[in-house]
């Protein structure tokens, strides 16, 4: 999570977006960087509504916005798969190793997901809180020339990102079934990446 006092924006880190490229690209003029603990570097917007907004309303900021990047839902499971599969989680729960991606697929469109595909949802992750915190400006990872142009005016710099924190290549193909699973079962996902800009 970037926040950035003066602009009154910050930058919630949706895993698996390319947050840790924009984290090193734009940690010199953020006003506060959060990246650790994981639950609070990647703290989704009730988690920011509960510990975040309390402390910056405290001290004058109650108008802060909020900035998520949403990927489309089968490139961002591919992305969650690929990182799993690196040696360091080998004979862990959580890796993917010697799993097809349509079985990692298959397994997340459960309701009771297996550690492997216990990644969590982008749409829960940007749900609105009753109290009215919600997402301000919500971009598809795919339109990275737009977050940038969106940023640069922003906070009145150019950015040169990094590539960072990249995943190995695998492929990444699923049977017509799965997919249309995982579109039945994760609607929500779909629907908000479709309205993001």
């Amino acid at each position: 999570m970037l926040v950035f006092w003066k602009q009154k924006l910050v930058m919630l880190a949706v895993p698996k977006t390319g947050t840790s490229a924009y984290e090193e690209a734009l940690t010199p003029v953020a006003s506060m960087i959060v990246n650790d603990p994981p639950e609070l570097k990647h703290a989704p917007v009730y988690r920011y509504n509960r510990f975040f907004r309390p402390m910056f309303d405290k001290v004058g900021a109650e108008d802060m916005e909020l900035l998520a990047v949403i990927r489309e839902p089968i490139s961002w499971l591919g992305s969650w798969y690929r990182y799993r599969q690196r040696p360091f989680l080998d004979g862990r729960p959580t890796s993917t190793k010697d799993i097809s991606f349509d079985d990692f697929c298959d397994a997340y469109a459960r309701g009771d997901r297996p550690p492997f595909a216990n990644v969590g949802s982008q749409a829960k992750f940007i749900e609105p809180r009753p109290n009215g915190v919600s997402v301000t400006h919500l971009f598809k990872y795919e339109n990275q020339a737009g977050l940038i142009a969106f940023l640069e005016d922003r906070l009145n710099i150019a950015l040169d990102l990094p590539r960072t924190n990249v995943s190995p290549q695998r492929d990444l193909t699923l049977s017509p079934e799965i997919d249309a699973k995982l579109r039945r079962k994760c609607a929500d996902d779909f629907e908000v990446w479709e309205r993001a800009t």
